[in-house]
Parts: structure tokens; sequence; C-alpha cells
């Protein structure tokens, strides 16, 4: 079992930085894949970013390519979400997400585990 607890959401301005934290419970924690997840009011969950076990292969959706960073520190169960250059169609809940395969990672479905959410609205 792995139980995922956001936090570092926020209101901020258009071209702010945020980063977001993931901190994840249970042993296993470095042998799963993770990824960011987002949605917004009356839209779909959208993969945000995701990363392997071992920090060495990372995806990003198109729009946030080179202003968000995902990582992990496996000694600390963590996996960050560095967001930079915010703009106001990044506002939505962002979501936590755990699996123990590589395949599909950009697949909501595929994943087991899920955090509770945090809220970030960016405003123009």
């Amino acid at each position: 079992q792995v139980q995922l607890v956001e936090s570092g959401g926020e209101a901020v301005q258009t071209g702010d930085s945020l980063r977001l934290s993931c901190a994840a419970s249970g042993r296993t924690f470095s042998t799963y894949a993770m990824a960011w997840f987002r949605q917004a009011p009356g839209k779909e969950r959208e993969f945000v970013a995701a990363i392997n076990w071992s920090g060495d292969i990372v995806d990003y959706r198109n729009s946030v390519r080179g202003r968000f960073t995902i990582s992990r520190d496996n000694a600390k169960n963590t996996v960050y979400l560095q967001m930079n250059s915010l703009k106001p169609e990044d506002t939505a809940v962002y979501y936590c997400a755990a699996k123990s395969s590589i395949i599909s990672i950009r697949a909501a479905r595929e994943y087991e585990y899920w955090g509770q959410g945090t809220q970030v609205t960016v405003s123009s």
C-alpha cells in the first residue's frame, strides 16, 4: 500500500512559480513510477508529468514542457513538481499518483494510488 499526500498549492499570479510536493508512505515508494495529473472545473483529469522509479526517465505534456520539472527524492519518499511561468490555464487541482509499472505512464486509469489533490489557482 502507498498513501500519497500533496502540498504546496496556492493562489498565485501569472508568471509566478510554485513547487508542489507529494509525500508517500510505504517502504516500496522507490519502486513506483510517479506522476502528476490535474483537473480543472468541468474538465477531465489530464496527465501533467511523470517520472520513473530511478528518476532518469521523465515525461511531460506538451503545454508544460520547459516550464514544469518533475523530480523525486527516494530517500525522503517525496516527488516534486516545480512549476515556473505559471499561466491561468494551469489552474486546477493537482493530483499525485503512483503505479508499479512504467508502461502507459500517461494513462490515469493505470495508476494504482492517488492523493487527495492540492489546488493551484493562477490569476491574470
